[in-house]
């Protein structure tokens, strides 16, 4: 009698793990679908994307796609090291100096850290482009247009990333570690930055993923803040490869597009390793 329940229970535990197993690879095709649709078509000419937009077979056009791209009046090398100069700058002040204002929001105790906390709030809730004519004017007034430090300093001042940090920090960092370290003499930033910085690697790289990718696909403010060729960005550049219905080169287009997503992929795999270790280390915590 145990001997055919564990039977059944076995079955069942199997036939659960089949469902889970087959719902994993369907998301992950679905997933994968739109990369491979797009690493295809960059192969293909634009008369066989027109007559059929989803292809799983590779074309001979890959070279003229090439000769296309780098045909145009811009260098898509220079847009991809803009973007690369821009993203990695923007990316590295917006995660150190977030982690460092919400550390002073959760480690300090101060008269006004419950109204600047609600005033980050606030700012969350602010599009970009109902600011971008104030600040496109004060940029031009100080004469920082057609300068990446213009799209790289701003960064600092990220919202969203220190509402994250902080509530990670609400979880993840004891106080009585920061306490212990200024009874042995450390320093505010020495503590911040050897003992917390390390303790916030899984959040950091989260967001270093997502602030990443969002300044390499960013679009409309280099637009307006770029107007040199010399300065384009990739997606400035992909932008201008579409002209009118009869113009447009769609393989020119998907072979770009393949090219500014290949950072995206390193930057994933590179960080991901952190992801992971913080949760293994978050599943052994007491």
């Amino acid at each position: 009698m145990k001997q055919k329940g564990k039977t059944k229970f076995q079955e069942r535990s199997l036939a659960g793990k089949i469902v889970i197993y087959t719902v994993c690879i369907i998301l992950a095709v679905l997933s994968l679908m739109p990369f491979v649709i797009m690493l295809v078509n960059s192969t293909r000419s634009t008369p066989e994307i027109q007559q059929h937009a989803i292809s799983f077979i590779p074309s001979s056009h890959l070279l003229d796609n090439w000769k296309v791209l780098t045909g145009k009046t811009f260098n898509p090398f220079t847009g991809f090291i803009n973007s690369v100069i821009i993203s990695t700058g923007a990316t590295i002040l917006a995660i150190y100096f977030s982690t460092l204002t919400a550390y002073a929001l959760f480690a300090y105790r101060w008269k006004l850290r419950q109204p600047f906390f609600t005033m980050i709030l606030a700012v969350m809730m602010i599009p970009t482009q109902v600011i971008s004519v104030g600040f496109y004017q004060f940029m031009y007034r100080i004469g920082m247009t057609n300068n990446f430090l213009a799209l790289i300093l701003p960064a600092i001042a990220a919202p969203m990333i220190v509402f994250f940090m902080r509530q990670y920090m609400l979880s993840a960092l004891n106080l009585d570690i920061v306490a212990s370290a200024r009874i042995d003499g450390a320093g505010e930033f020495r503590i911040f930055n050897g003992i917390v910085l390390p303790i916030m690697k899984p959040a950091m790289a989260t967001q270093a993923i997502f602030t990443y990718v969002t300044n390499w696909n960013s679009l409309f403010i280099p637009m307006i803040l770029l107007t040199k060729k010399e300065f384009y960005t990739m997606p400035i550049m992909v932008s201008l490869l579409k002209g009118d219905i009869y113009k447009t080169e769609y393989g020119a287009v998907y072979l770009a597009l393949s090219l500014s997503v290949l950072p995206l992929f390193i930057v994933y795999f590179v960080l991901s390793k952190y992801i992971i270790a913080g949760v293994a280390l978050g599943s052994i915590k007491e």
